[in-house]
């Protein structure tokens, strides 16, 4: 096989593997806005949470201090969670944070996306 076969072989492997997904698409970044209710009183019980924000996946969940919380998404702009009871025993600052599930496939899919964390106050 001369040099221009060899090369013409070589740029078409090159041009196959990339275009197979090498270069994973990225979901866009959940952006949360707005937590409601903002605060809870320690020890008051189970409650429902409102999640606002931007760009929230048909299958996004809620994290409420790192724990995936039963989710369920109103809209790309509004989720609700229910945070148990226990986990609002003790006061402090605890993060919420939303994440897009990534999406498999042979050649990779989409890599998740979690927000930037908002602080949730148990007074």
């Amino acid at each position: 096989m001369n040099t221009i076969h060899k090369t013409l072989i070589l740029v078409m492997l090159m041009a196959v593997g990339l275009g197979c997904g090498y270069s994973k698409p990225k979901s866009p970044m959940p952006i949360i806005s707005q937590l409601n209710p903002a605060s809870m009183t320690a020890g008051s019980g189970a409650f429902q949470l409102e999640v606002d924000g931007t760009n929230f996946a048909a299958n996004a969940v809620v994290n409420f201090n790192g724990t995936a919380e039963s989710t369920t998404v109103v809209s790309s702009s509004k989720l609700e969670a229910m945070i148990p009871a226990s986990a609002i025993m003790n006061a402090g600052t605890v993060p919420v944070t939303v994440a897009n599930p990534g999406s498999g496939g042979i050649y990779g899919g989409m890599g998740s996306m979690t927000s930037t964390p908002m602080n949730f106050m148990i007074n």
